[in-house]
């Protein structure tokens, strides 16, 4: 009875039963084994299901589902069994009923069992009326047979669309990454079955018209198309079962590639043998199909080839192309001006050339790392960080996230990703340089800047001092003078009191000159040079301590000779050290004070006194800022830290010429 149902024949049919040399009994009894294997397969995965997760309700729904796929599938003859058996047409119309709306609320709530989004749930009345047209008899009104076929096709498309829109948005915003992975399995069984069907449908009714043998589909298309729904359950039990044991992608790429190259066969052939046909006027030629069959054989492989390699490219990038990754990486490279985006550049290229979801690269400062470009999202969990290193120095991290939030690097991949990051590390370490290069002009046009602005600011000073207080008395010594002319015969009183005023005013002038002098360039530096300098003016705040009856003792500790130093170190040096024995003296409260001066590479200035010693807190007066600025416009450091056991220390390096060498230390009191 199966048999007559399932397997009928028509008249097309049994010719070509004939024409294969099989009999009608020898075929029912094979299409009986057929089909009782084909639903044991069904049947069976589902009990496996239901065996090993009875306890979700969502894998139950699933087993259900492929148990009345047994009734639907062959539910074009179940009316036929019905006619036959009336006692079961209410159970077959209910379990026809059952097994519709199961498998179509499978496919709108997997993986999870849930509506996403949750207006999807407005398309199950639409679900149970489909489900009810297509188990109900024929003869029925609401059987979907007697319904116009727009109406049949809106209701399809509304309900299908819906599951397909619900699968993406699901698969794009909801799903875990174990999800993800049970939804591509029943993708691509679904995208099999229907890319099977469209192939065989086409081989059936192209190449078999071809080669003259129109009768033999109607055998073939009962056993193809039974094998290629297997596909279904088998995926079904993998997603719920074993969705970890196999990589889904390679299957993937490999059923794309001969997929692809199984209708480009067809297709030759059919063109070949067609054409070559209708060229000669003749159908069946055996001579035609072994061109047609030596051309497809030569154009196999180069086909081959260039269909894994353009499939390659969709699913994994460049992976398998590393010359080609390096190439594009050099030429947007050169044509990458700006230093700031050379960075962005990398990580683009990275990403688009391996399709990954993020990329990004850390710059080294010190023991911290900086994000200093990035291209994609970056990922929820912690991103594959691969060191960058320059001549064996670390510079950076290469930070990547793979295609998918559940996918792993290949070790393809990550062979591909060790050669970048060594090219990416050159680059990272050019860009630091270039980076640094950049503040060291900016900093070298600041410090141009402030010179040019502290020499305005000196020439303003020395303009307003010359304008305002030599001037004015260099004037009234000269209207003094003409007076003392006009005056120095008739009255000798007068005369002689302005020749006293004249010598008090002359002696103030010269001390204005002298200060203005020294101001600019301290005599003693070039009387008795640095050390004798310092030394001098020690000498001479001693005298004053002695003159106020204090007991500050000042010791200077200096070379024996000086190599000729910079004029600017030398009046950098003598200004810093005045500046601290000054403070030392006015605010210390000190009993001694050491000056040392140390030449090496730098030119170091020591004062530490043991003194009260200062608050940390307290802002910097005029003197530390002054001190401060001469040591840095010259290059040099500025320190002042707490003496031990008490009291302050001031340090301070000014960078020397190479020639200048460490020279023996004398103590002198």
């Amino acid at each position: 009875t199966t048999c007559n149902i399932v397997f009928a024949l028509t008249a097309k049919g049994l010719r070509a039963l004939s024409a294969l040399g099989f009999s009608v009994s020898g075929y029912a009894a094979f299409g009986t084994l057929f089909w009782a294997i084909i639903v044991a397969i069904w049947s069976g995965i589902g009990f496996l299901i239901f065996w090993r997760r009875s306890n979700e309700w969502f894998a139950l729904l699933a087993a259900f589902a492929l148990l009345m796929f047994n009734i639907t599938y062959p539910g074009l003859s179940n009316s036929t069994l019905a006619l036959v058996y009336p006692v079961l047409n209410l159970p077959i119309t209910l379990l026809g009923l059952l097994g519709q709306f199961s498998i179509t609320m499978f496919l709108l709530l997997f993986p999870s069992g849930r509506l996403v989004p949750r207006w999807t749930g407005l398309i199950i009345p639409l679900v149970i009326v489909q489900a009810v047209s297509l188990v109900v008899p024929i003869t029925s009104p609401l059987s979907a047979n007697n319904w116009p076929g727009w109406l049949n096709g809106l209701l399809a498309l509304t309900i299908y669309g819906t599951i397909i829109v619900s699968q993406v948005y699901r698969y794009r915003r909801v799903s875990t990454p174990v999800q993800h992975q049970q939804t591509r399995w029943v993708a691509f069984a679904i995208t099999t079955v229907a890319t099977g069907f469209l192939v065989f449908g086409l081989l059936f009714t192209t190449v078999f018209l071809a080669v003259n043998q129109p009768d033999t589909p109607y055998v073939l298309i009962t056993l193809v198309y039974p094998l290629l729904l297997l596909l279904l359950p088998i995926s079904v039990g993998i997603a719920i079962l074993r969705y970890r044991l196999w990589d889904i992608d390679i299957i993937i790429n490999r059923a794309l590639v001969y997929g692809l190259l199984t209708a480009f066969v067809i297709g030759m052939y059919v063109l070949v043998v067609g054409y070559l046909g209708a060229v000669f006027r003749t159908n069946g030629n055996l001579v035609i199909s072994l061109i047609a069959t030596g051309l497809v054989a030569v154009l196999f492989q180069p086909l081959r080839n260039l269909l894994q390699r353009g499939i390659n490219r969709l699913l994994y990038g460049l992976r398998d192309e590393p010359y080609v990754v390096l190439s594009r990486l050099g030429q947007r490279l050169k044509t990458t001006l700006d230093p700031d985006a050379v960075l962005s550049t990398i990580v683009a290229t990275v990403r688009e050339a391996l399709k990954l979801s993020y990329a990004a690269i850390e710059v080294q400062e010190g023991a911290d790392f900086a994000l200093a470009a990035s291209s994609g999202t970056p990922p929820a969990k912690e991103a594959l960080r691969l060191p960058l290193v320059h001549q064996g120095e670390p510079v950076g991290t290469l930070l990547i996230a793979p295609r998918g939030r559940d996918d792993a690097l290949t070790p393809a991949d990550l062979r591909l990703l060790d050669d970048l990051t060594h090219q990416i590390g050159n680059a990272v370490h050019t860009v630091r340089l270039t980076s640094d290069l950049q503040v060291l002009t900016q900093d070298l046009q600041r410090s141009r800047e402030h010179l040019v602005t502290a020499r305005e600011e000196e020439r303003r000073r020395l303009r307003r001092d010359l304008h305002d207080g030599l001037g004015p008395m260099l004037s009234a010594i000269m209207l003094k003078v003409g007076l003392v002319r006009t005056l120095y015969q008739r009255d000798t009183s007068a005369t002689d009191t302005l020749l006293n005023q004249l010598e008090a005013e002359i002696e103030l002038v010269i001390g204005d000159i002298r200060r203005l002098v020294y101001n600019l360039r301290p005599p003693a530096l070039d009387e008795l040079g640095l050390v004798g300098a310092i030394r001098e003016y020690v000498a001479r705040l001693g005298s004053e301590a002695q003159a106020h009856h204090t007991t500050l003792k000042v010791t200077v500790e200096a070379p024996e000779s000086l190599s000729t130093l910079p004029a600017a170190v030398e009046v950098a040096a003598y200004r810093i050290a005045q500046e601290a024995v000054t403070n030392v003296v006015r605010h210390a409260h000190a009993q001694a004070c050491h000056v040392r001066l140390l030449a090496g590479n730098t030119l170091q200035i020591e004062v530490h006194d043991d003194g009260k010693g200062f608050e940390e807190a307290h802002p910097a007066g005029v003197g530390l800022t002054s001190m401060r600025e001469r040591a840095e416009e010259l290059g040099g450091t500025f320190t002042i830290s707490k003496a031990q056991p008490c009291g302050t220390q001031i340090t301070a390096h000014l960078p020397l010429m190479d020639s200048t060498r460490s020279i023996g230390l004398s103590t002198l009191t």
